[in-house]
């Protein structure tokens, strides 16, 4: 049986004969892949021309609600994931990380494009920057999906996550994606693309798969395409030099496989907390997903002293993992996902063994459980140390892309930082200490040459979600060997997948453009107070002009009696003539409060609740005497999803300009509202 990719609309076979796909735990073929006949050039226009217009069509809010849909989806599907995730030898506990936690990153983002992102097509990136001396020439940073097609070529140990959490920023930025499974565990993602477009939720044209080589593809990208590799960081090289990447300056995202490394702490004694949680993390780093992770433990760093008893109790962990097939009661490891990754394990732990010496495990004679030893891509966790790391290279030159580690001793937390390094960039570094002063060293020391730190002690580690998980709110990626590239990230992996494009003009043309009031900008003003106003009578940049209010001295000491606030600036008349004020202020936030006194319609109206107060600045004090104005203008709307039995209502953003009878600001904020929308 020939494994279908989905190209232009259709599931297509392709022709002549494929590559064999194997159940990891048996070695039974279950079909073969291939993707000979397929019009790549086809499939990227196909992306560009129906899948881009139907996602750039959306907002933020509607594509993130598009993620949650599916995410929701896949969710009450996922059971279908597992029978084919065990054939590719991940246990339940890998399956778990691989299905559910790839779900996850959809979620997550979901939830970003609905509270980070606005109701627009388009994201505002920064501040206004004001280019011009009287303020009638303005500039800012916006940001739209690029209009090509984003191609993820991904890596073999993560069919799920390693697509998801790729296709989430994708789908969210407003990019159609085609997904390039490693061919040998293909067929769990291609499940899942099947399920997804089965849903309905997704635009036409938004997700193509590609199951087998890639052919001529890379070949027709141009300058708006997007493409992603996750992999060895030698087939990583040769895609980011191939002519048509570099000819069109294709933005090209590399996370390749590194020499991560986790280090012991020299306070981190044999029966410390912080001891245990090290040797379980290591041992477990190890053996998740048999090792076969980017993000894996593979160079164990620790205080010379301490080497005997790491070894030692590395050792009597890893003797109690069980290795097997996995849907066998008890088993803890999995197979690797090929035997040819079984051979080229075996090869690189005989070419670290140059420079390192065996500990535990053997590679010849080891016990599985309930699978086929010759047929199945079994291998046992292997242990090795290197007494001198400083000296001896091949551990931090050789990775064994599976359950393999190696002890290196250090003398100095000098020494520690060296070896870290030596790794020349990895995806993350983790740390265990109690001592905090040990902790800032290493961090600062290590942070230029690794993607992500994780710090663990006793206080952390209940809830630490472990030194091999990326999650999509930080960057995943890392310098150097690691590929020097960055991945999820929150809002910063969105916009990887959008051009942040300078604009420049008055504000009122950057008003008209941008859907928010800009200062400086056209303002109108209407006899119905716009408290008054619903949700979609207001217009960016309505604004209102109070009348005013005379500070007294009566209000300092009034409001002093209600809040409690007895600062000397405001009530000790002879320590103010010695402060920056030089005499008696009035209180900042008695400013807000009168100015809120100032604007506020008492009446019930359509303003349903203050949602929220941002960036204020107290700009020059308020002094007994001063009067003090309001400008508020309408800066921003954002429409609330509709939620049973609730009145339908939206956001808005009002500019606050609090102003003394000079006409200079004294205060200057942003309120927020929630106003009722018509029925």
């Amino acid at each position: 049986m020939k494994l279908p990719s989905f190209a232009c609309g259709a599931w297509t076979e392709g022709t002549g004969d494929g590559t064999p796909l194997v159940h990891a735990v048996t070695g039974e073929v279950l079909g073969e892949s291939t993707t000979a006949g397929l019009d790549f050039e086809a499939m990227l226009a196909y992306g560009r021309d129906v899948g881009g217009p139907h996602l750039r069509r959306m907002t933020f809010h509607e594509r993130g609600r598009m993620l949650k849909a599916m995410a929701q989806y896949l969710m009450s599907r996922k059971d279908e994931f597992y029978p084919l995730s065990f054939a590719t030898g991940a246990t339940k506990t890998d399956s778990w990380i691989d299905i559910e936690g790839g779900i996850g990153t959809f979620f997550v983002y979901a939830s970003k494009g609905r509270r980070e992102f606005p109701d627009q097509t388009f994201h505002l990136d920064g501040k206004v920057e004001n280019l011009s001396k009287g303020g009638t020439f303005v500039g800012r940073h916006l940001a739209v999906p690029l209009e090509g097609t984003a191609v993820h070529i991904n890596a073999f140990n993560f069919p799920c996550w390693g697509m998801l959490e790729k296709l989430a920023p994708t789908l969210l930025g407003g990019m159609p994606a085609i997904i390039k499974p490693a061919t040998a565990t293909s067929y769990l993602t291609q499940k899942m693309v099947q399920v997804m477009l089965e849903s309905g939720i997704l635009p036409e044209g938004a997700l193509q798969v590609i199951c087998g080589g890639v052919g001529d593809l890379l070949d027709h990208v141009i300058c708006q395409d997007v493409v992603t590799f996750t992999g060895s960081a030698t087939t990583g090289k040769k895609l980011k030099t191939h002519t048509a990447i570099i000819e069109h300056s294709v933005r090209f995202n590399m996370e390749a496989d590194s020499l991560n490394c986790s280090i012991l702490g020299p306070d981190a004694e044999p029966g410390s907390d912080e001891f245990d949680l090290f040797v379980k993390e290591v041992a477990r780093e190890m053996t998740v997903k048999a090792g076969q992770k980017c993000t894996a433990i593979r160079r164990t760093i620790v205080p010379a002293p301490l080497t005997e008893a790491v070894i030692a109790a590395l050792s009597a962990r890893l003797d109690r993992t069980v290795l097997g097939d996995p849907a066998v009661e008890g088993v803890r490891m999995g197979p690797l996902a090929s035997r040819a990754q079984v051979d080229e394990v075996r090869r690189t732990v005989q070419a670290l063994q140059a420079g390192c010496e065996l500990v535990h495990g053997n590679l010849e004679d080891f016990e599985v459980t309930g699978g086929d030893r010759e047929r199945g891509a079994f291998f046992p966790a292997v242990l090795l140390y290197c007494d001198a790391p400083l000296v001896n290279t091949q551990p931090h030159d050789l990775e064994a892309f599976g359950p393999v580690n190696t002890v290196m001793p250090y003398g100095t937390v000098d020494e520690a930082i060296t070896l870290a390094k030596r790794g020349r960039g990895s995806l993350v570094g983790s740390l265990f200490t109690a001592d905090d002063t040990v902790a800032r060293e290493i961090t600062l020391g290590t942070a230029a040459w690794h993607g992500r730190i994780m710090i663990v002690n006793r206080h952390s580690a209940k809830e630490s979600t472990g030194h091999g998980s990326p999650l999509p709110h930080l960057v995943h990626g890392g310098p150097g060997r690691a590929g020097g590239g960055e991945e999820m990230g929150g809002s910063r992996g969105v916009l990887h997948y959008m051009q942040r494009t300078a604009i420049q003009g008055s504000p009122t043309t950057l008003t008209r453009i941008t859907g928010e009031w800009t200062k400086g900008a056209a303002t109108s003003t209407d006899r119905v107070h716009p408290f008054k106003k619903t949700f979609d009578e207001l217009a960016i940049g309505e604004t209102l002009l109070t009348h005013r209010r005379t500070i007294t001295e009566a209000d300092i000491v009034n409001f002093a009696g209600v809040s409690g606030d007895f600062f000397y600036a405001h009530m000790d008349q002879l320590a103010a003539e010695d402060s920056m004020f030089e005499r008696r202020v009035a209180h900042g936030y008695f400013v807000l409060s009168a100015a809120a006194g100032l604007f506020v319609d008492p009446a019930p109206g359509p303003v349903l609740a203050n949602y929220g107060l941002e960036e204020l600045r107290f700009v020059k004090p308020v002094y007994p005497g001063d009067s003090i104005q309001v400008r508020l203008t309408v800066k921003e709307k954002t429409a609330k999803e509709p939620v049973p039995d609730q009145l339908p209502q939206g956001v808005v953003a009002w500019d606050v300009e609090v102003m003394d009878q000079t006409g200079d600001p004294v205060a200057l904020y942003t309120i927020l509202t929630l106003v009722r929308r018509k029925e």
